[in-house]
């Protein structure tokens, strides 16, 4: 081998063999819909009156919420695996989906009689969403937190916690499609319990596994 090939080799070598973060973090969103989906259709299944239901308002604001708070985590958790202040500048999008929830429950206690909100607001299936929304999204959390890894996150709890509710939304996007408690109360109270936990366990293990 003569010194031109040696150096071409050596360079080679150099070369960076990892995917880049952007690529990194779609992958990651591509495996944990998948894990989550599994875990949902094995579980749980979709409810036996979603056709009907999804001519329902209630209905389908659920989805307005879980859809807004996954795509806010999104940008969020993308912009702290990279080092510097720029996320910063992505916090104010966290605030978008519990905007809409908090216009959604006024509403929801402006339409129904006093009598009725403590009904609504306990629902028929509060501790199956508190067992299910973290049950599907604790794997999708596990694929995140490695794409965290990929990146270098100044602050890992936080990116953790991002994480951790961009997880709880994609989580609570298909348990909403199973659960028969459509009030904004319910989904207010029971489902930020559950998206809540998984928030705590990102924070806690991203401080302990994301640093660099």
């Amino acid at each position: 081998m003569d010194t031109s090939e040696l150096i071409k080799t050596l360079a080679a070598d150099t070369r960076p063999r990892t995917l880049s973060l952007s690529v990194a973090w779609w992958g990651a969103v591509a495996v944990a819909i998948a894990i989550a989906a599994a875990v949902f259709f094995t579980t749980l299944g979709p409810r036996p009156d979603i056709a009907a239901a999804a001519d329902t308002v209630r209905f389908l604001f659920k989805f307005v919420f879980t859809f807004t708070l996954a795509g806010s985590a999104l940008i969020v958790t993308q912009a702290l695996s990279r080092p510097g202040s720029q996320w910063r500048r992505a916090m104010p999008y966290l605030a978008v989906a519990p905007v809409l929830l908090a216009f959604a429950v006024m509403l929801e206690l402006f339409a129904l009689p006093p009598a009725t909100w403590s009904a609504n607001l306990i629902g028929t299936n509060s501790m199956v969403c508190l067992v299910y929304i973290p049950l599907i999204g604790i794997g999708p959390l596990g694929v995140f937190l490695l794409a965290l890894r990929h990146g270098a996150p100044t602050t890992p709890a936080l990116a953790g916690a991002a994480a951790g509710l961009l997880a709880g939304g994609l989580a609570a996007t298909f348990y909403a499609t199973h659960c028969p408690d459509d009030s904004p109360l319910f989904v207010a109270t029971w489902y930020m319990i559950a998206i809540a936990i998984l928030t705590l366990v990102g924070a806690i293990t991203a401080s302990r596994l994301a640093r660099w």
